[in-house]
């Protein structure tokens, strides 16, 4: 099934490997990455890692698709979750990778049905722990 707007199919691996971060908890963080016309999972994280792993996860000079499963307990001592989809576009990259992955977000972020915030960044600094934290209460 390709995107008629950008041509970038979605490998249904990247789905699957989405609901089992979502109903399993199997994973931490799903990153992708575009491979040609396709989007395809490039690394998976471990319930175990946390936000640092994730973050150093994603290269300084590329574009990158993210889901990222955040822990949090409310101001009222409540255990939450919440799943956040970024699109990492670190000025660095080259144009016309991020036209590419610009062109191709929204297509790809329909097929993930559960995300709870989205987040776009293109440095270190927009994606903070703090930022995710702020943006999850």
């Amino acid at each position: 099934m390709a995107n008629a707007a950008s041509g970038m199919a979605v490998e249904d691996e990247c789905k699957l490997k989405f609901l089992e971060l979502k109903a399993k908890r199997n994973y931490r963080f799903i990153i992708f990455r575009i491979d040609g016309q396709q989007v395809v999972v490039e690394k998976l994280g471990s319930p175990e890692e946390n936000y640092d792993d994730f973050s150093n996860s994603l290269p300084a000079n590329e574009c990158r698709y993210a889901v990222y499963d955040f822990d949090f307990t409310t101001n009222e001592n409540c255990q939450k979750s919440k799943i956040f989809f970024i699109a990492w576009s670190p000025d660095s990259s080259r144009v016309r990778m991020k036209m590419v992955y610009a062109s191709s977000k929204d297509r790809f972020k329909r097929e993930l049905d559960g995300i709870q915030v989205e987040l776009q960044a293109t440095d270190p600094s927009e994606m903070s722990f703090d930022i995710i934290k702020s943006r999850a209460l």
